[in-house]
């Protein structure tokens, strides 16, 4: 058994009064409740998690959410075996059963990746040009041998034991999304005397307020999220739905939705089933699904080490695990800015680089007294290591490979700017446009019935988030006859 070498000891919301046990690829390590599989595993220094698709290359955590590309795994067993669960949103329960999937023999040792060597075979259209001939052989041969190399989970053949269940609900308010913009609109349209059904894909409530040192009303973040949730618990026209994605819109406000009602379980209990799928029919929506970071491009920008600076902070806050202890931070926007800081808080040598002039970078202030190194006007032209990030290549805006400095590493931090999740504003023809003074695409015509609010919105700031929420939710509820009073 591992230890947790990578926990804080006074950072996040974990339960550090109870230990629970799990097992990744057949070794048991120790997390805490709150935890999700990849808090857990980073807290143990598990950085290799996966390979690549084709080329079978290493692959470690890269974010802290459901847009997870690289740590997907395998759970359970038997008829319960479920693949291609990003490990971000898995919530630790004692006894978890989770395993690494495109590899053999082993994760660490993996013969495919051998296919990574023979890369500039493998070109665009190889499999087509290449296993024409005989004919005969594409069925036999060539096609069975392809599907085992690649592909990455194997579902269960056995039957499966549990049940699943189809639910209706109506609502005159639908919110997306519990992050402090929904929590603000959902309070504000159950103020109003709205039904509102608030849906939030994670088990906890608050969203990015839970992964950052912010403050409400002089007080930390997480007491006004559960200051708001329990003023939401005590409407009786409020219906919360933890654990539930809403994966699509229809014509007329309809919305389809899963519940994951006991996978955080170890098997369903009795009474309930697995998962629940729902149809919402809603007469106002507020979608507050948030933003995604983007990553930054450069040679080996996939080994296992290098995350998105927001997902960074979220394992430091929220579940307290330091992902690093030698970080560099490559940001081109002044949201890095904070996640340097916070590693150097939490113990982490950390060195800041950032393309732009100093001048134009607003977030210094943050690192006054941090002790962060920040070098302006230079980029990380590569990053290498074998299954685990070893160093990363710095050097001047402009020059080549030649002026580089390495420097050794073991967290690489990258922050391309956030984008919006505008995707299921897009499901039924409207198309974002990019705003260049948010750097991101923007929904500006939005579906009628459609209200947005936080992140989805461009609004990247807390002040702006939870007056877009309570705006939003506002509308919503005088769309469907009810009079909103002021909130603070």
């Amino acid at each position: 058994m591992s230890g947790q070498a990578h926990r804080l000891p006074d950072r996040g919301l974990v339960d550090r009064s109870r230990t629970l046990r799990f097992s990744f690829d057949g070794r048991t390590y120790e997390g805490h409740p709150g935890d999700t599989l990849a808090s857990a595993l980073l807290a143990n220094d598990v950085r290799l998690v996966g390979r690549s698709f084709k080329y079978h290359r290493p692959r470690g955590i890269v974010s802290a959410g459901p847009e997870e590309t690289n740590a997907l795994v395998t759970l359970r067993r038997d008829g319960r075996r479920e693949p291609n669960i990003p490990a971000t949103m898995v919530e630790l329960h004692d006894g978890l059963v989770a395993v690494s999937q495109n590899r053999w023999p082993s994760l660490r040792f993996d013969l495919l990746s051998v296919n990574s060597l023979l890369k500039p075979i493998f070109v665009a259209g190889f499999y087509y040009k290449t296993f024409m001939w005989p004919r005969w052989a594409w069925l036999r041969l060539y096609e069975p041998a392809i599907r085992r190399a690649a592909g990455l989970g194997e579902a269960g053949r056995a039957p499966d034991p549990d049940r699943y269940e189809r639910s209706f609900a109506h609502a005159d308010v639908l919110v997306v999304g519990g992050g402090p913009a929904g929590l603000m609109a959902a309070l504000a349209a159950g103020r109003a005397g709205a039904r509102v059904l608030l849906a939030e894909e994670r088990a906890e409530l608050g969203g990015h307020v839970l992964a950052e040192r912010l403050e409400v009303d002089g007080r930390p973040g997480v007491e006004w999220v559960r200051d708001v949730t329990a003023a939401l618990g005590e409407l009786d026209n409020v219906r919360i739905l933890r654990r539930t994605t809403v994966f699509g819109q229809y014509d007329g406000l309809t919305f389809g939705a899963v519940e994951r009602v006991a996978d955080h379980l170890p098997e369903p209990p009795p009474h309930l089933p697995r998962q629940r799928s729902w149809t919402i029919h809603a007469g106002q929506a507020v979608v507050a699904t948030g933003a995604i970071e983007r990553p930054l491009v450069f040679a080996g920008n996939d080994l296992p080490g290098v995350m998105l600076a927001g997902a960074a902070r979220r394992y430091l806050n929220q579940y307290g695990v330091l992902p690093g202890r030698s970080a560099i931070v490559f940001t081109n926007n002044d949201d890095g800015y904070r996640t340097a800081r916070d590693l150097a808080e939490a113990g982490s040598s950390v060195t800041l680089v950032d393309p732009r002039p100093g001048s134009q970078a607003s977030g210094m202030d943050l690192l006054a007294g941090s002790g962060v190194t920040a070098l302006h006007e230079h980029v990380v032209i590569e990053a290498t290591g074998g299954t685990r990030l070893k160093s990363a290549a710095v050097a001047p805006v402009g020059q080549g490979a030649w002026s580089a400095s390495v420097r050794p590493c073991d967290l690489l931090c990258v922050s391309g700017g956030w984008s919006p999740s505008v995707h299921l504003l897009s499901h039924l023809g409207a198309r974002p446009n990019y705003d260049a003074e948010r750097a991101a695409y923007v929904m500006d015509q939005l579906p009628a019935g459609l209200h947005v609010a936080g992140g989805v919105a461009g609004s990247f700031d807390l002040d702006r988030t939870l007056s877009d929420g309570q705006d939003a939710g506002k509308e919503a509820a005088a769309a469907c006859g009810f009079r909103a009073r002021k909130a603070d």
